[in-house]
């Protein structure tokens, strides 16, 4: 008699309960997973986790940053759904909003509307954005924070001069305290809170224990600080970020130091490089391995099987750096 891996076993049940089966739709939803479960056979790598960097506006000027302002296009909202539609058909699970900041554009409204979608809609386990929190109002939460899993806040220092020499400085205002609200309203209306922080020249010293142990994030994501060619070195790059880099040696003194904290995910630039499926502005995939983004044609235009053959997407890294992990609010325990 056949066995079926339970994780199969429960897949195809779920197709088969489906109304939609006769549709042919339970299958093209299901595949991708059925994809992951028998070990691979399809012609390239599947979407599971994707990062949309809609905008290129930014309100900051990090020294660092690897996805500067390049251009100001940004697609109109239903090209937007149409893609992310697009790319749940090919298997995606879980979306990240990034920019640039993505609060910049229309005043965080196109974002809340892309949340809703995809939590409403298109039924994605994990809906995610990452932000300097610097234009995000309680309203917002109001409107959208139900469909949101996980804010992610990009917090390099609690040392407002270091923020303001890393380009991260909002004049009188205080990054740290905005910070600080940001976690009490994630808190009030149920999104799990992230810390991610850019370790640099400026901040390799700095002793966070304290203050992230206090905030008390669902994961603290820190990066080693990356060169990219074009973005934030090199010829046309609008950054000059060498001054900030840091050796691996470093890196490491700086995790050593906050090796009691259990949130904490680190990235060298190992891990992060080719471990990410970057989707720009155009919904194009953005492929890094040879140092800097070269980008595939947008899904719009040739579907998201053809387009991210050139993505240059490491599966084994994504996984390997923990890129799967418990990422809907519904299945965390939240504890504040």
């Amino acid at each position: 008699m056949l066995r079926l891996p339970l994780a199969l076993a429960a897949l195809l049940l779920r197709a088969l309960r489906s109304p939609l089966s006769f549709l042919g739709w339970s299958l093209a939803h299901f595949w991708p997973r059925l994809r992951l479960v028998l070990g691979r056979s399809g012609p390239g790598p599947i979407p599971i986790s994707v990062n949309y960097h809609f905008t290129r506006r930014c309100n900051y000027k990090c020294g660092f940053c690897f996805h500067t302002a390049k251009t100001s296009f940004e697609l109109p909202l239903e090209e937007a759904r149409r893609g992310l539609a697009m790319l749940r058909a090919a298997g995606m699970e879980k979306i990240n909003f990034s920019g640039g900041e993505p609060f910049l554009t229309d005043r965080g409204e196109f974002v809340g509307k892309l949340v809703q979608f995809c939590k409403q809609e298109l039924k994605l386990p994990s809906v995610s954005i990452v932000s300097n929190g610097s234009l995000i109002r309680e309203r917002w939460f109001k409107n959208y924070g139900e469909y949101l899993d996980i804010l992610a806040i990009s917090c390099d220092s609690f040392d407002e001069e270091v923020n303001a020499l890393i380009g991260r400085g909002q004049g009188k205002k205080s990054h740290v305290e905005n910070l600080q609200k940001l976690r009490k309203w994630c808190q009030e209306y149920g999104v799990a809170f992230k810390l991610n922080s850019v370790i640099n020249r400026f901040n390799v010293e700095e002793d966070m224990n304290e203050q992230i142990k206090a905030l008390n994030p669902v994961r603290w994501k820190v990066f080693q600080c990356l060169l990219i060619d074009g973005e934030n070195v090199g010829e046309n790059a609008l950054r000059e970020a060498e001054k900030f880099v840091i050796s691996d040696e470093d890196f490491e003194r700086f995790l050593d130091r906050h090796r009691d904290i259990s949130c904490l995910v680190p990235e060298s630039n190992q891990k992060m490089k080719d471990s990410y499926l970057l989707l720009d502005e155009y919904m194009r995939f953005l492929n890094c391995r040879n140092g800097r983004k070269e980008p595939s044609k947008s899904i719009l235009d040739v579907g998201v099987e053809q387009a991210i053959k050139f993505s240059g997407f490491d599966e084994e890294m994504f996984l390997k750096r923990g890129g799967k992990y418990v990422w809907s609010k519904a299945d965390m325990k939240l504890e504040w």
